[in-house]
């Protein structure tokens, strides 16, 4: 075996967690390698073009909040900007960019290759070295060893990544890509114990045989507004989005060639996502419906090809053909690339800490689809933690974890930790129980003070973050105590007026203007805040009682099986998940309240005793 050299870090896999994971790590000053089976797929998109939508875009500003570089990338790759769900409360508002998969593999790139502390390498990693429990290195499929005092997993579907199209599969990452088979095997020969998955994509289509007048035109937001908070102005030219529908044809077409799905004949043996099936699973599972929505997303500002959005399948070509042109605009669609699925192993993320490190191996740890999560943003969020997490540890500090009152990121790995999954996890604004606070306008507020803290927040951009915040502070207070006349009896606070529904800040402006030259932003935030004064109140008493429970630490090594009164279920899940604190403890599927009180017992009589 030959060596090559040493590092502090090293990430296997360039998705969207090998990138944010590798990058932070280099930023908090450690020497990192960034491991890639093809340095062309760096940031690779390789499901549909776009970032963020509901929950998923909190995630993305949160990463941004804290020094990760999706949203900016995102921002200077993007071609349409929509804020969703205005209609609603600003709990559930989030933002959704298309990107040109192209120039966002290109940008992110640029970064990775210009970062400080951080090399890139073209190799298929095959084994993570371990010696007493703890990571040593990784060794390639040309036998060359590197050592590193941390590892960090972030192989997507590569793991015994199999292609499924109609009967026929065929072992790969993603279309075009080799798969990774030994290190998956590497990874169970460790003790890890690992499921399969399956997700899938739909084909992709030529512009120039799509008839366009026959769809919904969909456009973006004018001016698109930014996802980095950072970022002033969009730049890119912006592109619409069309809608187009399947009908009873398309549903007839699909149903009668189900003997030739690999989803139905019992080929696929991995588990789907729930939230994003296949066409042949909504066909068959809501026979009801006479129709179901497609998206036609352009891929790129410089190509012609579309991403259909909706029609996500694993059917034979031909049959893809068939059912495709019985939809109104593709009636003379050419497929440029088929739609498939692909199965590939996962490891079950209850045996991982919520730093993200592994329990039972010191230094290795694991982000994005090989903890059973899908989506780019619940990757890029994991591997944000586990880079900075990774550099904490051999720095010699307590890890980072973000809580599931401060951020929607808590909110995934506290669920992926303490709940677990056989499914793939889909990130939304229902798994949050403090939402109003977790607002996707005031990521920065939750969290830049503590990337700031980190390192990972650089003085200028700070500097600005404060200054928006004392004008908040200020303008709050100033509507508070500046009292308008309304008649010749009547007078009230123009905070009072901005609680009315049917008033908004500009009302404010009007009667009373700022001596000071306040943004949009700044606005949005004053208006929000007061509207919804109550019940983020609410929310906010209820994050303190948990931080309560929270604060009950459960000692490292503490013995479940010495708690009296507990049933052997409950034992067995303790044993294996080994939460933290009480809170987590709580949050385990299957654990009562009783199970909670005598845990409390049992840890306050530990403590007496070695007192």
């Amino acid at each position: 075996m030959y060596k090559e050299r040493d590092y502090d870090v090293i990430v296997i896999g360039a998705g969207h967690a090998g990138c944010e994971a590798s990058l932070v790590s280099a930023r908090l000053g450690l020497s990192t390698c960034l491991f890639t089976i093809n340095l062309d797929t760096i940031g690779q998109m390789s499901c549909n073009p776009a970032i963020g939508g509901l929950a998923k875009g909190h995630l993305v500003r949160e990463i941004d909040a804290l020094g990760g570089e999706m949203a900016k990338v995102t921002d200077k790759a993007g071609i349409q900007f929509r804020l969703l769900n205005l209609s609603k409360g600003p709990a559930v508002w989030s933002l959704r960019a298309q990107a040109d998969r192209v120039l966002y593999k290109i940008e992110m790139r640029k970064v990775i290759e210009s970062q400080k502390n951080l090399d890139v390498k073209q190799a298929l990693v095959d084994k993570i070295v371990t010696e007493d429990g703890k990571v040593k290195g990784i060794v390639t499929s040309l036998g060359i060893f590197y050592g590193a005092y941390a590892v960090i997993v972030t192989t997507g579907t590569f793991l015994k990544g199999l292609i499924h199209i109609g009967l026929e599969n065929f072992s790969a990452g993603r279309a075009g890509e080799f798969p990774s088979i030994k290190l998956s095997e590497c990874l169970q020969n460790l003790g890890l114990k690992m499921g399969r998955l399956k997700t899938g994509t739909p084909p992709r289509l030529d512009a120039k045989t799509i008839d366009f007048s026959k769809t919904e035109t969909q456009f973006g937001d004018d001016p698109p507004p930014p996802f980095s908070h950072s970022t002033e102005k969009i730049t890119n030219p912006q592109l619409p989005c069309y809608i187009t529908y399947t009908n009873k044809e398309t549903h007839k077409i699909i149903l009668s060639n189900l003997d030739r799905s690999p989803l139905y004949s019992g080929k696929i043996k991995g588990t789907g996502a729930r939230y994003c099936p296949s066409i042949e699973d909504k066909v068959v599972k809501f026979a009801e419906r006479e129709r179901h929505q497609v998206f036609l997303e352009p891929e790129g500002l410089e190509t012609k090809e579309y991403y259909a959005n909706g029609i996500p399948t694993s059917l034979p070509y031909d049959v893809q053909v068939k059912f495709v042109r019985t939809i109104p605009g593709l009636e003379k669609a050419e497929i440029m690339r088929p739609g498939y699925a692909i199965e590939y192993d996962f490891v079950y993320p209850s045996q991982l800490k919520h730093s993200l490190e592994t329990k039972t191996i010191q230094g290795l740890f694991l982000a994005g689809q090989i903890n059973g999560t899908s989506g780019y943003e619940e990757a890029a969020a994991q591997g944000l933690i586990a880079g900075i997490n990774a550099a904490l540890k051999i720095k010699g500090q307590e890890p980072y974890i973000p809580g599931r009152h401060e951020a929607y990121i808590g909110v995934l790995i506290d669920d992926l930790i303490t709940k677990g999954t056989n499914e793939p996890y889909r990130m939304f604004t229902s798994r949050a129980e403090y939402r109003l606070l977790l607002r996707h306008d005031n990521a920065d507020l939750r969290l830049m003070d503590k990337g700031y803290a980190l390192g990972l927040i650089d003085e200028e951009l700070y500097k600005k973050f404060k200054e928006k915040k004392e004008l908040i502070n200020e303008e709050l207070n100033r509507i508070k105590n500046t009292r308008v006349k309304l008649d010749v009896y009547k007078t009230e606070s123009l905070e009072q007026l901005l609680k009315r529904p049917e008033n908004g800040y500009g009302v404010i402006e009007k009667l009373s203007p700022s001596g000071k030259s306040l943004s949009n932003e700044v606005k949005k935030q004053v208006e929000i805040q007061v509207k919804y004064e109550g019940y983020i109140n609410q929310q906010m008493q209820m994050a303190e009682r948990l931080k309560k429970i929270e604060n009950k630490k459960i000692p490292e090594n503490f013995d479940f099986t010495k708690v009296s009164g507990l049933s052997r279920e409950v034992l067995m899940k303790l044993l294996e998940i080994r939460p933290g604190n009480l809170g987590q403890a709580s949050r385990i599927p299957g654990i009562t309240p009783a199970a909670i009180s005598l845990l409390l017992i049992a840890i306050e009589k530990l403590r007496r005793e070695q007192n």
